[in-house]
């Protein structure tokens, strides 16, 4: 693991946060987060010179790192205030988890897949973040830690899972792209009371598919 953050890292990531504020994105929290991570550390030795690129970038058991915009525009819908309460569906790498925990939230993350649980779980904890991490089903959701003041889900589902809906706080935030395997629509579900949901659209993203009982199967 790469620990090690250079000027050189520092300038790049200064230039991929004016790349955001360009392509929109106005969310001065998130804007500070993805300003003080280093990227790089989440990538393999081979990809090191394209950590601040805006794109996506194979990680092991076929999953992705997300590109950069997608991470900044998912986590701006969410809204997220410093000591909320975060459930995130997909660790993945562990970068979409570094910046909530920079944010200030109190993060429960769950990853499918062992291997990457363990991994994203050793690099937070070298880096200084501290999160409760699971590995299991993540369309189950983590009903006894619920309610959460939002829920983010890092991969393409065929529908909204219900089991996500209900463990948001009346007022919470669920962000998810929902579609087909190629393409998915970024939806954010706002829990408005005991048994009514606001539904909005924000445009086409492109996700690696989401597992589980609720998502594409095993």
């Amino acid at each position: 693991m790469n620990l090690i953050d250079s000027f050189r890292h520092q300038g790049l990531r200064k230039q991929l946060v004016n790349l955001l504020i360009e392509k929109g994105i106005t969310n001065q929290s998130v804007l500070n987060a993805i300003g003080r991570i280093p990227r790089h550390v989440f990538l393999d030795n081979a990809f090191l010179e394209h950590a601040y690129q805006d794109k996506a970038f194979p990680i092991d058991e076929g999953q992705t790192i997300s590109q950069p915009y997608t991470v900044a525009f998912q986590t701006s819908l969410l809204n997220v205030q410093k000591g909320d309460k975060v459930l995130e569906i997909g660790t993945g790498s562990g970068y979409q988890s570094c910046v909530l925990l920079e944010m200030g939230a109190k993060l429960y993350t769950i990853e499918y897949h062992h291997r990457l649980s363990e991994k994203a779980k050793y690099t937070l904890g070298q880096m200084g973040y501290k999160a409760q991490f699971f590995c299991m089903d993540g369309t189950l959701g983590l009903p006894q830690y619920a309610p959460y003041d939002s829920i983010i889900v890092t991969a393409g589902a065929p529908s909204i899972p219900e089991t996500l809906m209900k463990q948001l706080k009346v007022g919470g935030h669920l962000v998810i792209p929902v579609g087909d395997s190629a393409n998915q629509t970024m939806m954010r579900i706002i829990r408005k009371s005991e048994n009514e949901f606001q539904r909005e659209q924000f445009g086409q993203f492109r996700f690696v598919p989401l597992v589980g009982k609720h998502g594409w199967g095993k």
